[in-house]
């Protein structure tokens, strides 16, 4: 580990990692310099330079090198002639930052007036009043009058459709590329970008159809003022209307974090779910969710969803109070002892499906998933990966390897971290990149990033995995690759013999409930020849199709292997 870099900010001494930039490190001591294109998971650009800071450093003397003096015995500092943004400096051993003078705070109140020459006063009626940075900023730091004529703001669009999820108002954009810088370097989807010069300068996209990204809505989270918004949550309500409930996302296996902002309304005056933003956990989905897990809660209040139970009377489905309902239930079950079998979903809780299988064992039923269902979870038991484990923190020294899955449609975040993983070497990675392997019977958006792309026919994946598995082998003894067999695969076989640490996820691509029960146990086999089962950023993990399959796993409940007609 390198030693760390001690400084100092507004004379209080700091230390922190080298490599570490200004902005980061000022707020371990508390002190929150102000930025508007500075987020903490893009790189730094330095746009909207409102963290500009005074930096200096301690005199030496040319001739010996040693410290300059003043009469205090204090080093003597030389200040830089101009100011410095503080997003985009890295900390010094020695360094002096000041970020509270006369000069420093008269920048800022220049940019804070010079961004709201072009911005509305749309406060009153604007979605990201009351959690806007810009009208924070702007009170702490803004001018009390401005200067500028108010018939000369520059008047644009203000209700642009991006998509069909996301609207620009053109008038209160900033110009600081979070939404580009993100769909670029996080999403890999640059869909968005700029459009003509200087006051003109404006977002559009790129794409047929508009802004078409699985993470659109992760912009509107990070646009520092009202310029991005939500097409569910426009004119929806105002922020300091709405509790704030934790949450976890129930559409994929990933489990990201969520806050479910929810306020009364209709006549009975119930909750509703007004919008869906990301909970931050660095180990499951960091900051971000997908446009799936954000728009996709309407259900909820949907006229077709079921509120009460029905109970089948002269041929008809008629609605019935839970009472009535569950005593037609136990009758029947009571009527049929030991004939009763239950079909769980995949969302239930732990809980649920443990109370569940509870109920059918004491009637003698028996309780499964859907035969069609996703097998290996036994298998994924013993060879998971270890907790803890962070893929994307992986780097040179790990592979990453995805079999029968596409693994941006079926777990979005997941792809995000494989992607940064393999793509990105940047300050929360290690120095190089991992080393990804795709095993598919078709083109997945993985193979733009992966190092090596293994093509099977369908039904040859469980094959596959097994002749790769031996080839990597037989490297790690020391032999070459046999005669024959292709780059890719050969190329895939070194990548893995050359690994310290192996991540797999498969999937159910083509599979039904044996192929994928078999692809688990090949890609279990390779994991425990490379001696890489269920260990700290090792293991297998499984793709599965809803949100708690490992747990029905867990609790006992599992695909019964028969087939519909079978199982009925």
């Amino acid at each position: 580990m390198p030693e760390p870099v001690s400084f100092f900010v507004d004379g209080q001494p700091v230390t922190a990692a080298p490599g570490t930039i200004v902005v980061d490190a000022a707020k371990t001591v508390g002190n929150d310099i102000p930025v508007f294109c500075y987020h903490p998971k893009l790189d730094p650009v330095g746009m909207c330079r409102m963290c500009l800071v005074e930096i200096g450093m301690p005199q030496r003397d040319r001739a010996t090198g040693a410290a300059v003096l003043d009469e205090d015995g204090q080093p003597k500092i030389a200040w830089l002639p101009k100011l410095q943004t503080a997003c985009t400096t890295p900390v010094a051993a020695g360094m002096h930052v000041r970020t509270t003078t006369d000069a420093v705070e008269r920048a800022r109140k220049d940019v804070v007036e010079l961004i709201l020459t072009s911005h509305p006063l749309d406060c009153p009626v604007c979605d990201k009043g009351g959690e806007c940075p810009l009208q924070n900023l702007t009170m702490r730091h803004g001018p009390g009058s401005s200067r500028f004529v108010f018939d000369e703001k520059i008047k644009l669009e203000k209700h642009v459709p991006l998509g069909d999820l996301i609207y620009l108002d053109r008038e209160r954009c900033i110009q600081c590329a979070r939404c580009t810088r993100f769909q670029e370097d996080i999403a890999g989807d640059p869909v968005i970008g700029f459009d003509q010069r200087g006051r003109s300068l404006q977002i559009v996209t790129h794409s047929d159809p508009g802004f078409d990204s699985y993470f659109s809505g992760n912009t509107t989270d990070i646009c520092p003022v009202g310029a991005l918004t939500t097409a569910d949550f426009r004119f929806g309500a105002r922020p300091w209307e709405l509790k704030h409930s934790d949450s976890i996302c129930t559409h994929c296996p990933v489990g990201c974090n969520l806050h479910l902002n929810t306020r009364r309304s209709g006549v009975a005056g119930d909750f509703v779910i007004k919008r869906v933003m990301p909970r931050q956990n660095e180990l499951v989905n960091e900051t971000w969710i997908c446009d799936k897990g954000r728009f996709g809660q309407h259900f909820a209040t949907s006229v077709d969803r079921l509120r009460v139970p029905l109970v089948r009377r002269g041929g008809q489905l008629v609605e019935a109070t839970w009472e009535e309902a569950l005593a037609v239930v136990a009758a029947r079950m009571q009527a049929a002892p030991g004939a009763v079998a239950a079909l769980a979903g995949e969302r239930l809780s732990n809980e649920d499906l443990f109370a569940l299988r509870r109920l059918m064992e004491g009637t003698g039923g028996r309780v499964a998933l859907w035969p069609g269902a996703m097998g290996g979870g036994d298998v994924v038991q013993q060879v998971g990966v270890g907790a803890g484990t962070d893929i994307a923190r992986a780097s040179g020294d790990t592979a990453i390897v995805l079999v029968a899955t596409d693994l941006e449609e079926e777990a979005p975040v997941w792809w995000l971290r494989v992607r940064q993983a393999a793509t990105k070497a940047g300050a929360t990675l290690d120095k190089s990149r991992a080393q990804l392997i795709v095993l598919n019977g078709r083109s997945t958006t993985a193979d733009s990033c992966a190092t090596h792309v293994v093509r099977y026919a369908y039904g040859a994946e469980a094959a596959s995995v097994t002749a790769l598995t031996a080839m990597a082998a037989q490297v790690r003894a020391g032999q070459a690759p046999p005669a024959g067999v292709t780059a890719e695969l050969a190329g895939a076989a070194q990548a893995l013999a050359a690994a310290k640490n192996i991540i797999v996820f498969y999937g159910r691509d083509g599979l039904g409930y044996a192929g994928s029960t078999a692809v688990a146990q090949a890609c279990a086999n390779l994991l425990i020849a490379t001696g890489n089962g269920g260990r700290h950023n090792s293991g297998l993990v499984p793709v599965w199709p809803h949100s708690n399959t490992q747990g029905a796993w867990d609790m006992g409940v599992r695909p019964s292997g028969l087939g519909a007609a079978e199982f009925a």
